[in-house]
């Protein structure tokens, strides 16, 4: 996602990861490599990944994608058509996000801006709900400006337009950092929404409030596949179910 994530979530797992290092050097002389957590692997890319080498993805173990499709009402990935199709042609299971931008206009405007490039949904079983990445604010104040009560406000007119125009509950994206931070650490979206957490670090930690668990970690922002490094916690006939909606 944007570099304001990245860093401030680099630095949280560069933090636990020195202690980490210290501890393991001291008892055994060297630090192994951070290893994957437990779930299917699957990855999330931007235009800044440009053209995927999706069948090299699928080879090292991707089996789902996110894909940025959108930005505010003012901005769609170039490079979309050959993400999103290109991961759909390989066998994966893929979905597209949309980078929030609150202090822009409002939830259900971006909501169906979202889903006019590329953010619908098709009950093909292979493409998974929307997401909305909802984080850090990488051109200004972290909460866009907006009140605790203000960004729930906005949050809800986004999910609930995307809910009418595909019948489905967008994925939220985020942190419990900043969702603590901006939204009052709200439990108003755990029943209906699924977690897509990021956190740099070799455990998940604490959730937001409502969740008992997360969908989606994204864990590192760089790894064994292009992009960032993602999880879902489950089997990949469990992500189907969520990508049919039930069965299909």
């Amino acid at each position: 996602m944007h570099s304001h994530l990245r860093s401030a979530l680099r630095a949280a797992g560069a933090a636990l990861l020195a202690t980490v290092t210290a501890a393991a050097a001291a008892l055994a002389g060297a630090a192994p490599a951070q290893a994957a957590p437990a779930g299917l692997p699957g990855m999330d890319v931007s235009s800044y990944q440009g053209n995927v080498n999706w069948s090299g993805a699928w080879a090292n173990g991707a089996r789902f994608a996110y894909v940025k499709a959108t930005e505010g009402t003012y901005y769609t990935n170039a490079y979309f058509a050959q993400q999103y199709n290109g991961s759909y042609n390989v066998g994966m299971i893929r979905g597209a996000y949309h980078f929030a931008r609150p202090d822009t206009t409002t939830g259900a405007t971006q909501a169906n801006y979202f889903v006019d490039h590329g953010g619908g949904w098709s009950r093909d079983g292979r493409t998974l709900p929307g997401a909305l990445d909802i984080e850090y604010n990488p051109y200004g104040a972290t909460c866009y400006g907006l009140s605790q009560a203000s960004m729930r406000s906005w949050i809800a007119s986004f999910v609930n337009q995307y809910y009418a125009r595909t019948g489905r509950w967008a994925t939220i994206y985020t942190t419990t950092d900043w969702w603590s931070t901006c939204t009052g650490n709200t439990s108003q979206f755990a029943a209906n929404n699924p977690l897509w957490i990021a956190r740099y670090s070799s455990s998940v930690g604490t959730l937001p409030a409502g969740w008992g668990t997360y969908s989606f970690w994204q864990w590192s922002s760089s790894g064994v596949f292009p992009g960032d490094q993602n999880v879902w916690n489950g089997t990949l006939d469990r992500l189907r179910v969520l990508a049919c909606n039930g069965t299909c």
